[in-house]
């Protein structure tokens, strides 16, 4: 497995985590940095992904 993508997992955690607590206490920026954590993460976890398919067909 690629490090961008154990990177991203960790990153979609934290940012769900953020949301979640912006969310219980009502702080819209802690929300809307959560879904930013949340959408990097998303892209490391494709980009871990495109690089182990590409490692694979090797």
């Amino acid at each position: 497995m690629d490090k961008d993508r154990i990177e991203g997992a960790g990153k979609q955690a934290k940012g769900a985590v953020k949301e979640g607590v912006g969310k219980v206490t009502g702080d819209t920026s802690m929300q809307v940095e959560g879904k930013a954590d949340k959408a990097e993460g998303k892209v490391l976890n494709a980009v871990g992904g495109a690089k182990d398919k590409a490692r694979d067909s090797d």
